[in-house]
Parts: structure tokens; sequence; C-alpha cells
């Protein structure tokens, strides 16, 4: 209830204080002088939370506040600070433990008060001697508190607050360091003494624990990572802070000391500990699957040690590189299965090289290591071998993109296979997970900078895959049956994504009972929303392998999907993303439409609502149920989709804009008469567009496509749309039309794509033949736009001299593909087939001017039509008849 209270005034004092509530420090700070034991804690209570709430403000004016504040209370908080602490102490050692438990309380919140006050409080905190003052006493006083946990033993009731306040002073250092690097200069030397000497020599043995030890070597990594304390590349550049903080490290790090910690992290830190290995026979997934990334680091003992050895190999390689080779040398050749000593060092220092990997790119001939070592170690079953087995299959995958020939991968197959078959759990799990990187392998950007090797060398072949496809798919799919715990199933079914998405349709015939398990692993996972993702992932894989065949799983994969993609479904939150792109896939590989395919778009509407990142996919979707149907479609569902559209179109972007207008496109290029109709509350807002002269140029760009196709393919609507627009206007036909035209050729050059442009031309030629006055004055713009679209879909002939359109698709050919190309989805082929009838693809633009101009020649007469020709620039005029000789 205190605390609640002192959270409850802080928030108060966050809105009011000092302002409105100037007196409430004054006040904390006479409560905190009293004697009263139990007033003093509860003021020290609140005024820390009030100073952590201030002191978590971050506008300027604020942190100026938060400033004054702090220099006016930093050296009776500092005199407070010290006061409890020497009572503490006096008190532990007079064995007066209830005693010390209250003065040990108040030193904690009043070391908290002063790590707030010390980090947030003082713009350049090096200009303050109380201020480093605190800072170099942290150091004498995390000694004095060290030695007497020592002192009190593991048993004591001191123990826990003991550690914590100790946890606390590391806190100090780490947050001034991360705050002040230039002002922590003077302390890197003490700080790199301090935590080496406990982490790394015998002065630790009996003082530390773990979660210290983490933050010690936290305080090493970030001393040497600092982007602060290193020079530029070019000396003259580099600050003088940066150059001294520099020379200090260069010489603390010395060839002796780094030799020291980088044998001390890999024989002493690296070595899996009793816990680790009771876990691997008690727990093996939760071992298997330990999670060591993001900023684990930061709080576990393996991870933050491996990321300080990363980085102090990586700026110190020169250094350690022979003692980690040395290492591995005192260790070739097999290791006696009885020998736990030796194994463990020996799974210490293969992690050691795998995480140095890139490193030791130059030092490492890793082909013949694994062919002379490591691939006999991979042979022995001994039950106690298992540490190494995982291992070396561990590091196999950490140089697979640094080092090692495509040739050796049918061997690493041959071992995968073996190793998949493993009595031991954990190492199975860890097998699959090198497949998976040697699946995903693409070589190192690092690598590709630096001239490595060539990038064949290094990236994985489906051809030499697929002998060993049917086995290792059979394998993974035992171990995800297996498993029992949802992240493992997560990590095996990635692996089994992974192999599907790699080797495509020639899945197909191994899919079978993976097919059957994934309705059971989705009705298990109920509760389970993480897994359930990994299962929707899995099955885009699953129906791109498939392809046509995927209407087989409809019964399994359509409610999926409307469970998925249903807003009002709490699961939704979590399936949203991945269940669309399901969805999509789906229709992309559908052979037809089906009933219940058709019904699940009744959650298109609220999803639209949602105006979510996901409307880009929703859309997609749209255009794949035209692409499918058309007709079934638009009939049950255009009046809700023009709803959702206008309201869209209310609030969105320019892009968005356009997505929406690119639906409406479609629907018209694949049912010209049935889409005018379906989106006509749309149309008239595109027709205003183009008279109002759209600014920008890719909604432009669309708008007329939309027109094109309207004029091209369904006149009479066009018509009406003239006629309904003009009488809103209160203008002549005519006048309107004259506008449209001018503007079509005025903005042509909005038009980037070579499809659209040609579309304009041979919507706007559609007008021709004409003896209407305002198509005529506009002839001379019609020709020009034809002109240009001409230049760009008309290719030479070198041979023949002539010109043919390059845009003309007379027959479907199915594209002959090698075994890493995709093969085109049912929507391919849908889109192909739907382009054989387009205008833009069936239509000659050359032929189609050349009718159009006779046309227009008979209707006029010679004479007239050389009258309106004269209208056009000769040189246009001469690239015409270039373009239309031979006909």
């Amino acid at each position: 209830i205190a605390t609640q209270i002192a959270v409850l005034i802080a928030k108060v004092a966050r809105l009011d204080c000092p302002r409105q509530w100037p007196e409430l420090i004054p006040i904390l700070l006479e409560s905190v002088k009293g004697q009263d034991g139990l007033q003093q804690h509860r003021a020290l209570l609140t005024f820390y939370h009030v100073t952590k709430t201030l002191a978590s403000k971050r506008l300027a004016q604020d942190r100026r506040l938060f400033q004054d504040l702090a220099s006016g209370i930093y050296s009776f908080a500092c005199s407070l600070w010290s006061h409890h602490t020497d009572c503490f102490l006096q008190q532990i050692y007079a064995r007066d433990e209830a005693a010390a438990l209250g003065s040990l309380e108040r030193t904690l919140l009043s070391l908290k008060v002063l790590r707030k006050l010390t980090v947030h409080g003082f713009q350049e905190p090096q200009q303050n001697m109380e201020v480093m003052g605190f800072l170099n006493a942290v150091f004498e006083r995390l000694k004095q508190f060290l030695e007497c946990c020592r002192q009190v033993g593991p048993d004591s009731t001191c123990r826990e607050k003991l550690e914590k306040t100790i946890i606390l002073y590391t806190k100090v250092l780490l947050d001034f360091l991360e705050y002040h690097p230039c002002p922590f200069i003077p302390l890197i030397q003490r700080s790199l003494e301090f935590a080496v000497s406990y982490v790394f020599t015998p002065a630790g043995e009996g003082v530390t624990f773990e979660r210290f030890i983490v933050q010690c070597m936290n305080l090493i990594k970030l001393i040497v990572k600092n982007d602060s304390y290193k020079p530029a590349k070019n000396i003259e550049e580099s600050k003088p802070e940066s150059l001294e903080a520099h020379k200090i490290k260069t010489a603390f790090f010395t060839h002796p000391t780094l030799t020291e910690i980088g044998r001390r992290l890999v024989s002493h830190y690296f070595l899996l500990t009793e816990e680790e290995l009771a876990m691997w026979e008690e727990d093996p997934e939760s071992f298997a699957v330990e999670e060591t990334g993001g900023d684990s680091w930061k709080y576990s003992l393996r991870p933050s040690t491996e990321v300080l050895f990363l980085d102090l190999f990586h700026t110190y390689s020169q250094t350690m590189t022979p003692v980690l080779l040395e290492m591995v040398q005192n260790l070739q050749g097999p290791t006696n299965a009885e020998d736990s000593v030796q194994l463990l060092m020996k799974d210490a220092v293969y992690n050691a090289v795998g995480l140095a990997a890139y490193d030791l790119f130059d030092n490492v001939d890793f082909d013949q290591w694994f062919k002379n070592q490591l691939l006999g170690e991979l042979q022995v079953n001994h039950h106690r071998y298992k540490l190494i087995r995982r291992r070396v299959i561990w590091l196999i995958g950490q140089w697979i993109s640094v080092k090692f020939k495509s040739d050796l991968r049918p061997l690493l197959y041959e071992v995968i296979l073996s190793l998949m078959q493993d009595p031991d759990l954990v190492v199975r799990i860890e097998t699959a997970t090198t497949l998976k990187l040697n699946i995903l392998c693409i070589q190192s950007s690092y690598f590709i900078l630096n001239s490595g090797p060539p990038v064949d060398d290094f990236e994985f072949r489906t051809e030499q895959f697929l002998p060993y496809l049917e086995s290792i798919f059979g394998l993974l799919f035992q171990l995800l049956q297996q498993v029992t715990e949802c992240d493992t199933k997560m990590q095996v079914l990635h692996v089994i994504s992974c192999v599907i998405e790699r080797v495509n349709i020639q899945i197909r015939p191994y899919v079978g009972c993976l097919v059957q398990y994934l309705p059971l692993l989705w009705k298990q996972s109920e509760e389970h929303n993480m897994l359930r993702c990994a299962i929707l992932t899995t099955l885009v894989h699953l129906v791109q392998g498939l392809g046509a065949e995927s209407k087989n799983l409809y019964p399994f994969l359509l409610p999926v999907i409307q469970l998925s993609t249903d807003v009002s479904q709490p699961p939704h939150v979590y399936l949203l993303e991945d269940g669309l792109e399901l969805w999509l896939v789906t229709l992309e590989n559908s052979p037809a439409v089906t009933p219940e395919l058709l019904r699940i778009f009744q959650n298109m509407s609220a999803l639209f609502e949602l105006s979510s990142e996901n409307l880009r996919t929703c859309f997609q979707i749209v255009n794949a149920y035209l692409y499918l149907s058309a007709t079934d479609f638009l009939q049950n569902y255009a009046e809700s989709l023009c709803r959702s559209f206008c309201d869209l179109l209310k609030d969105i972007t320019n892009e968005g804009q356009v997505q929406v207008l690119k639906v409406v496109e479609i629907a018209l290029k694949v049912s010209p008469i049935l889409g005018a109709h379906m989106f006509q509350p749309l149309l008239p807002a595109v027709f205003r567009g183009i008279v109002a002269g759209e600014r920008y140029p890719v909604v432009m760009s669309t708008y007329l496509g939309i027109m094109g196709r309207v004029l091209l393919q369904n006149s009479s609507f066009f018509s009406s749309l003239l006629t309904q627009i003009a009488s809103e206007c209160s203008q002549e036909m005519g006048q309107l039309l004259g506008t449209v035209i001018e503007m079509w050729v005025d903005r042509m050059d909005n038009i980037t794509q070579p499809e659209r442009r040609k579309l304009s031309s041979l919507a706007l030629l559609s007008l021709l033949p004409s003896d209407n006055s305002v198509i005529q004055d506009k002839f001379c713009g019609i020709i020009n736009i034809s002109v240009e679209a001409l230049h760009d879909v008309m290719t030479e002939d070198t041979e023949t001299s002539t010109y043919k359109d390059c845009m003309l698709m007379s027959h479907f050919e199915e594209p002959k593909l090698s075994d890493d190309e995709e093969p085109p989805t049912e929507q391919d082929k849908r889109k192909k087939l739907l382009a054989l009838e387009d205008p833009v693809h069936s239509v000659s633009l050359q032929q189609f001017v050349y009718e159009k101009l006779k046309a227009q020649q008979a209707l006029m007469g010679d004479q007239g039509f050389g009258v309106l020709m004269e209208t056009v620039d000769t040189e246009l005029v001469r690239q015409l008849q270039e373009f239309l000789q031979g006909l």
C-alpha cells in the first residue's frame, strides 16, 4: 500500500511539481531527516518515486527543471546515502541483522534516488566534483558490499537485499556510461580493472554471483564497443576525448590481458553448467530452443558471455585469433567419450569457433576441417558424445554462409539425414536448425564487399538437395510430431516451410502426411496463437508448392482463412497478417472459384474499415477475385465493395487512392460491361478528376487508364457518363468532350506505363471516324498521342526495315522453367489468357491508326481530310508515314 501511495503521489508530482506544488520536495526532505524509522522509510520511498518520475520527463523545459532540482538536493542525497551505508556496514559487522536490514533498505532507496539524479540531473556531470566523487566512491562501496556478501553467507536475511544493492551500484555505472560516454572517460580505467579482476581473476571467487558477473561483462562490452571511444579513420579528424579513451583502452587491453580473458571466457564461462546439462536431460526442448537473441545479453549469463567474447574478438582479432586456434589445436582428434571434462571443453571451444566464424575466415580452412575432423566426430555414436554431435552440427550452421564449398553439400545432407535419426532430441532439433540455415544460405554481404569467394560457392542449390528431399522431409515431419512444446513446433514448422518454399512444386509427392496432420495441430493449438501463426506461414508455402492441387485442402484451408481474417474473432489480432497472405496465395493458386471461397469475402468490408497497414494485401485479394471469377464476384459483392471504396476515398493518401482505382481498372479490363455497371458510383469522380486536371501524376495516370478502358470497350457507357457530367456542370456535351481530350493530350506525359500509353491512343482513336467538329478540332492532339504511343510500342525489324507492335500476343505458351524458377500460378495463367483478349495486346496500334485514318478520309473526302492533316505538325506527319509504310 505504501508503494502504491508513493507511486500515486509521483504521478501527481509529474504534472504539478515544482510549479503548482513547490512544497512537495522540501516536505519530503524534512521527513527523510526525521528520527522516526517508519516515517523516514516512507518519506524515502516517496522521494524515490517522485525523483524517478520527474527524471523520466523528456521535454527540454522539464529537463532543465529537473537539473535545477538535482543541483539543489544532490549534496543532501549524497550525505543521506553515505550515512545509511555506514550505518548498515556497522550493524552487519556487529551481527545486528534486524537493524542492518532496515538500514540496507534505506541505503537502497537513497542509492536509487542518487542514480536518477546522477544520470539525468546534470548536463555536464564531469564539471561537478560531487558527482564525480560519488561515482568514484561507487567502486569502494561495491568492494565493501561484495566482501560483506562473503561474510554473511548465503542464508543471511540480508543476502537478497545485499545482492540487489550491488546490482544497483553496477546500474549506476552502466547508466552513466550510456547517457554520458565522454564524462565517463576518467572512470574507464577503474571500471575495467574492477570488472576484469572480479570476473577473470581469483579475486571474484566466493564473492561474485551470476547477475553481478553479467553486469560486469556488460560494463566491459559497452566500453569496448562504445562509438565515442573509437578514433576516426583519419586520426586528424578524431575528437580529443575519443583519442584519450582509445589510449586508455589500448593500455589496458595488453596482449597478456586479452589472452587471459579469451582463455577464461572459453574455458570457464562457455562450459555447459550442471544446470544446463540437467535441463538437457529433463527438458530437452526448452534446452534446444532457449532464447539467446535480442537483449538477452543484458540479463543472462551465457548470452552476455558470448556477446562479450564476440566484441573482444572482433576488436582485437589479431591478438585473440592465435589463442583460439591454439585451443582448437589442443583438441584435435576424437575425445574419449568417458572424459566429461574434455568433452565440455571441446564443446566450449567449438562454440567459440562458431561465434567468431566471420573473423576467422582467413585463418580456418573449414572445408578441410569438416572433411578431416568434424565428419568423424559426427559418426561417434556414444551416448555422451551427443554434446559434440550437437555442437558440430551447430558449428556447421554458423560457417555455412561464411566458408563452405557447394561441392560438400551432398556430404552435409548425408550427415543431416543421419543426425535427424539421432537418439537424442536436442541433436535432432539442432540438425533441423542447421538444415534451415543451409536452405536460407546466401553469402554474407560482408564477404561480397571484401572480395570473398564467388557467391555460387555458397548458395543453396535445389538440384543437390532433391535426392534427399523425401527422406529428410519425412524425418522433419516425424520431428514435428515428436516435439510437444509450442516453441519447438514453431521452430520445426519454420524449417518445413523453408524446405517447401525452396523446392516448390517438387514437394508435391511428399506432403500427404503433413496435410493430414496440420488440421489436428491447428485444433490442438487453439490457445497458442503464435503456433497458429507458424501453421499459417507453413500453409502459405504449402499452397504455393501445391499450386492448383491446393483445392484439395479447401475443407481445412477455408475455415482457417475465415477465422484468421474475421475481425470479430479475438485471435485476428495475432493471425490477421498471415491469414491475409494465405487468403491471397489461395486465390492466386485456385483453379476455379467455389461458393465457399466466395463466401469468405464477407470478412472484407470490416477489414477495409480497419484501414490498417494490411490494406495493400486487401486490395490484392480483391484483384485476385476479379481475375478468378469477375462475374460471380461482382454480382455478389460489387455493391458492398463500392460502399467501402467510397468511404475509403473520403480520407486516404494519394497512394491509397491509386490502389482503389487500380481495382476499378482491373474490373474494367476483366469485364468491361459489368465492371462499368457495378462501379458506376465511382466513375463520375474519375471523369471530374480528369476535367479538373488532377495534379498528382500517378492518380491522373490511373484516371486516364480507367477512362481509356470505358471509352474503348464500353463507348455507350462513356456517352451516358458524358451526358451526366455535362448536365451537372451545365455544359454542352461537345464542349466537355473537347476539354477531356485536351486534358488527355496535355497530361499524356503523366502516363509512364507503355500499356496505358497505348490504351490512351487506342481510346482516343476510337472516336474516329467522326464528323463532330469538336473531335476534328482535337484531331492534331489525337495524332500527337498516337505517334508518341507508336514510338513506345513499335520495334523495327532490321532485315525488312518494317515496324511491328511489340505488345501483341497471339497465343499462350507455358514457360520453360529451370529447377530454381517458380512456376506460374493459376492467376499468372489467367492474366496471360486475359491479355490475349485485351485490345492493348490483341490490336496492332499501327494497323488501328491506319484503319482509323482511312475511315476518316473516306468520311471527309480527300480534300477535307487533307485540310485536317494540315493541322498536324509536318515532323509528326513524317514520323507517322514512316510507321505506316508498307500498310
